[in-house]
């Protein structure tokens, strides 16, 4: 995995232990991103929903997970909300909720915790090194599967499938629109499309654009640093000339949004940008079968 394009905007300095607040999964913030940018940090309440951490059973393992959905409502559809690097701290619990307040099952499971805490990084290098790039493309979708089988578990409409995730969780995204055939969506925020592979990530998203099985809606920063707008393009061509789902997929690009223009907290947030593409994306579920 290549650092520069995970810490755009991302103050490097080490934080204490005092500036890292942490008492379960969907709480708290990142060391790596603090301090938070709280003027802009949309605070989503849990009134009328089922909302907290879970354990989602993958073989023996037991990996928690945040869950949000609509109290006493069966059948709601569902939409797995995959993080970026820092894994599922506060601003990722916040977006489970926002979905769950329009009527969805939303799941956002802990992917690396098999390899450490995510959260309590304050480098971006060590984390990538230490945690991040011990997450195989196999695990995690094998995670994402065990994820949805435990959702059915829970009374909701797998039948009814999407998944949205953010830089690291973007390119996962489309990963997994090309791995499950049960799908009805993706959203890829800014996710990476090229780049090296390696034994534990095998395969690049554009690599996969002949093979997706759900259409993907990609949302990408024309000033992003770490994703040039050439790979975007080269994208784009593969997807024309692939899968009837690939062909269905498409890009919005925000001319002048950088990298993480949905983060809310912190400074690459880009309210308009952010606006329109959580507007996008919900039309983007819904005409495909997902809402």
């Amino acid at each position: 995995m290549l650092k520069d394009e995970f810490d755009c905007l991302v103050p490097q300095r080490e934080f204490s232990r005092r500036d890292f607040v942490r008492t379960s999964v969907g709480s708290g913030f990142a060391a790596a991103v603090l301090p938070v940018v709280a003027q802009t940090t949309i605070k989503t309440d849990s009134v009328g929903l089922v909302a907290g951490e879970v354990t989602i059973p993958v073989g023996d393992f037991k990996m928690p997970a945040y869950r949000a959905a609509p109290a006493n409502k069966r059948n709601a559809p569902v939409i797995l909300v995959i993080s970026e690097i820092f894994g599922v701290h506060e601003h990722i619990a916040d977006v489970a909720r926002r979905f769950a307040k329009l009527g969805y099952f939303a799941v956002a499971p802990e992917l690396f915790v098999r390899h450490g805490d995510a959260q309590s990084y304050g480098e971006i290098s060590k984390l990538i090194a230490e945690v991040v790039s011990k997450a195989s493309d196999a695990q995690v979708i094998g995670d994402l599967d065990a994820t949805v089988a435990w959702a059915a578990a829970q009374g909701a409409a797998t039948q009814r499938l999407g998944i949205t995730g953010f830089c690291w969780g973007g390119r996962i995204t489309w990963l997994y629109a090309a791995h499950n055939p049960s799908l009805k969506a993706g959203v890829a925020w800014y996710g990476r499309l090229t780049g090296a592979v390696s034994e534990m990530n095998p395969k690049r998203a554009i690599d996969l654009a002949g093979s997706l099985k759900a259409p993907v809606l990609g949302l990408y920063g024309g000033q992003d640093g770490g994703i040039p707008m050439n790979t975007v393009a080269a994208m784009q061509d593969a997807l024309a000339t692939g899968s009837p789902a690939g062909r269905a997929s498409k890009f919005v690009v925000f001319p002048d949004a950088p990298h993480a223009f949905h983060a809310d907290y912190r400074p690459s947030y880009r309210k308009a940008a952010a606006e329109e593409g959580w507007a996008l994306a919900l039309d983007w579920f819904k005409r495909h079968g997902v809402a």
